[in-house]
């Protein structure tokens, strides 16, 4: 047998052997574990944690609509006749909610009958709009009232309530859940401004000093998604309220839906 020494391949195993990790090859393999996890958590915030959080909002709302249908039915308003013999209910006037306490369940059917979120006080994030809520601006005043019933909402995160404001149709139904009943709006239109244009928040939208005697609603949102650089604002005009001794009213009706966010 020959005396040469090690083959080759074995002088390659113990090079392998003997090879050591170095500080940079060390912070490469952390630095590529820290960006997975980062992209990870960024999914879950922009996406995952939406659809779950949404879902876990509607449950929760259509549970509070569940147990106001169970309850005994508030005394109906007084019926209101106009010139031209028309007649409506009188809408109830609602206590203006302290931030963070919940008093009615926004319904929006072009989003789904499942669509059930929380209505609140206050537009702060930590007490009501991380929640998952809406949020009722303090100068608001409240559904069916003359003047703006002004809110907010996340159009992304916390379960982005009005992701989909921007799909809304001329005429969709934008209904305000109480125990006393059901407060419809019927939308309008859309614009975009920027952060300090408050004026959509007037009694008038848009209008200092006006008195039209009208009732309005708007909700306000972050404008482009994931994004603070403006507004979008989305218009109705009341139609009516319906008292829960009467059933749920047409306006509730199903429509076609518009597709919630995806992954």
């Amino acid at each position: 047998m020959s005396a040469a020494g090690p083959s080759t391949s074995a002088r390659t195993r113990h090079s392998r052997r003997r090879s050591r990790a170095t500080f940079t090859s060390v912070l490469g393999e952390l630095l590529l574990t820290a960006g997975v996890l980062v992209l990870l958590f960024v999914a879950w915030q922009m996406w995952i944690g939406d659809i779950i959080i949404g879902a876990q909002s509607n449950n929760a709302g259509n549970a509070v609509s569940q147990s106001w249908e169970q309850q005994p039915a508030p005394e109906p308003p007084p019926v209101v006749e106009n010139d031209d013999g028309a007649t409506w209910f009188e809408p109830p006037v609602l206590p203006h909610p302290a931030p963070g306490e919940t008093f009615a369940q926004l319904r929006i059917p072009r989003f789904g009958d499942d669509y059930n979120v929380a209505i609140a006080g206050g537009t702060t994030r930590p007490i009501t709009l991380d929640n998952g809520w809406i949020g009722v601006y303090d100068q608001s005043v409240m559904p069916g009232e003359v003047g703006n019933f002004s809110v907010a909402g996340h159009r992304t995160t916390w379960g982005a309530p009005l992701n989909r404001m921007d799909k809304l149709h001329v005429d969709d139904a934008i209904v305000v859940e109480t125990q006393e009943g059901w407060y419809t709006y019927r939308f309008r239109t859309l614009e975009y401004v920027q952060p300090n244009e408050v004026d959509v928040l007037l009694d008038v939208p848009q209008v200092p000093g006006a008195a039209t005697g009208e009732r309005y609603l708007t909700l306000t949102a972050c404008s482009p998604l994931y994004s603070l650089a403006e507004r979008i604002v989305g218009y109705a005009v009341f139609e009516g309220f319906q008292p829960r001794a009467e059933g749920a009213p047409d306006s509730m009706a199903s429509v076609d839906q518009v597709a919630s966010p995806s992954l």
